[in-house]
């Protein structure tokens, strides 16, 4: 089968990148022991080399001492004897190390025991010139400062009849032998590592490209044939196969078109004898399409004046409460007595005018792509206080900081309260969602306008996140939308939430609005109507 063959080729690609990058691994390992083995090398080097030095700087200091016959610096001495002291303890160390990275080598175990040997015989030579020193006569008291500047000239350069100067140059001599050895293999193992990225890069590319190359010729031929049959068919030449000898999936719906191009084909042919009875029966139903044209006449008839007769009634309980209400504004102040018989008239009509709204709901089942809400008298303080209590706990997570300010007036509206919270809650979720850590949300619920016929209330939601690109904005509210930003800052995410909220806000009656800055934030504005609780009648769920 064609996607088996396609799984193999991708768990082979996949076992190629895991054997790249595990040859790749044990390269850089043994290039990094290389390195610091040449490290190690350059500071045992290094030692020796500050060892002569300070030597020569301590038989310098010597001469002058006694040669002009002056009180010692013994602080100088002491710190000379313990530079000295210092390298040589340095080496032993790194000694060790480099045994232990050198493994069984025998080279490397020759010039160790050498490296031991130099250091033993150096540790004891500074030992013993410590000591003549420290038993210097003072000065005015040195009988013969020449002869006894010849005697510690000894003990500087020979032990147990071994000339130390030549040793010391001899060791350094070796150890600049031995870094450059170490240095060529670091170089060597560098080297080698850029070779085996290299060649492995270069294969598994090859590779790439050889099973591209495959399954584009593997494709070419059934999906020419595929093309060549949607074309035939989609031009009305229903007689038309696609070639079906295949084992693989692309046999397999060749046949199913093929299935569906004879399915279509005898229905075609039914479609011709049924046009064929059709046209024998056409004057026989003449009257009868006649009598079906004037019910239809009477129907859309009936259907104006039920819309003049809906016009007529939403238009009498309006002006009613209109009326009632200027009437009672009007003039004087009035007993309490009056301002209640003027409200209950207004009940009285508001009620008419939510039976004739649930009449006209009823009608229009079918708007805002077929949302059923099942309305009810709610105060949305209490809705919105959930989806705050809500969002502020998805916030905790990342940090992020809310600064609310909210209304603490009621604001009563007929809705459906779990869709409504959903509406909020799909917004403040996107607040947080592209929102960078540690940032702050602003929340702003307020009654607007004051006066007026139509009061609504406000329900807007500012970021400091990503923003959106200027481009996007326009698209924000189509269904699986999702800008590059976003999906760069969130991978998640199937751009179904604006879209959902844009319908939740306007089967509510309501509009929503959203403003963009790209990296400086985004502000999401959701007006919705307000009703009073004690006028407003329960409605039966609708598609409003």
């Amino acid at each position: 089968m064609f996607r088996t063959r396609l799984q193999q080729a991708l768990a082979i690609l996949a076992v190629a990148s895991l054997l790249q990058g595990a040859l790749g691994l044990w390269a850089l390992d043994v290039a990094s022991d290389k390195v610091i083995r040449g490290r190690v090398a350059s500071d045992i080097h290094n030692a020796f080399i500050n060892l002569a030095a300070d030597k020569q700087r301590l038989r310098a200091w010597l001469s002058r001492s006694l040669l002009l016959d002056v009180q010692a610096d013994g602080v100088e001495r002491a710190r000379l004897v313990n530079a000295m002291k210092a390298n040589l303890q340095r080496v032993a160390r790194l000694s060790v190390e480099t045994q232990i990275m050198d493994g069984s080598d025998s080279l490397a175990l020759r010039e160790h025991q050498l490296r031991e040997e130099a250091v033993t015989l150096l540790t004891r030579s500074i030992d013993e010139l410590s000591q003549r020193l420290d038993a210097l006569p003072a000065s005015g008291a040195r009988p013969d400062p020449a002869r006894l500047l010849m005697d510690l000239d000894a003990v500087f350069d020979r032990l147990d009849g071994r000339d130390l100067r030549s040793l010391l140059a001899a060791v350094i001599s070796r150890e600049e032998t031995a870094l450059a050895r170490q240095r060529e293999q670091a170089d060597a193992s560098l080297r080698t590592v850029r070779n085996l990225v290299v060649g492995a890069t270069l294969t598994l590319s090859g590779l790439a490209f050889a099973l591209a190359l495959h399954f584009s010729r593997a494709l070419r031929r059934p999906l020419e044939a595929l093309i060549t049959g949607a074309d035939a068919l989609k031009q009305g030449e229903l007689s038309h196969r696609i070639p079906d000898d295949r084992n693989d999936e692309f046999g397999q719906f060749a046949r199913r078109v093929n299935a569906m191009a004879a399915e279509l084909q005898q229905r075609r042919q039914d479609e011709r004898d049924a046009r064929r009875q059709l046209e024998e029966l056409v004057q026989g139903r003449t009257a009868e399409l006649q009598q079906a044209l004037a019910a239809l006449q009477q129907i859309d008839a009936r259907r104006r004046q039920l819309f003049a007769d809906i016009s007529h009634e939403l238009r009498t309980p309006t002006t009613a409460i209109r009326g009632e209400a200027e009437i009672t504004l009007r003039g004087r102040d009035k007993q309490v007595d009056e301002y209640k018989t003027s409200l209950r008239n207004i009940a009285d009509s508001a009620r008419q005018l939510g039976v004739v709204i649930d009449d006209l709901l009823i009608l229009a089942r079918t708007d805002v792509e077929n949302l059923a809400l099942a309305r009810t008298p709610i105060d949305a303080q209490d809705v919105l206080r959930e989806a705050l209590n809500e969002a502020q706990t998805l916030g905790q997570e990342r940090g992020i900081h809310w600064a609310l300010e909210v209304t603490s007036e009621p604001l009563p509206m007929l809705a459906d309260s779990r869709r409504l919270r959903q509406l909020l809650m799909l917004i403040l979720d996107n607040a947080v969602r592209y929102s960078r850590d540690q940032q702050t949300v602003r929340v702003l619920v307020r009654r607007q306008p004051e006066g007026g016929d139509n009061p609504t209330w406000l329900f807007e939601v500012r970021d400091q996140g990503i923003g959106i690109a200027p481009e996007d904005v326009p698209l924000v509210f189509q269904r699986n939308f999702r800008g590059a930003h976003a999906r760069a800052h969130q991978a998640q995410g199937n751009g179904l939430g604006l879209p959902l909220a844009d319908v939740l806000c306007r089967a509510h009656g309501g509009k929503i609005v959203l403003q963009s800055e790209l990296g400086r934030g985004t502000v999401v504005s959701v007006t919705l109507p307000l009703h009073a609780l004690e006028d407003a009648t329960p409605a039966l769920p609708n598609y409003s």
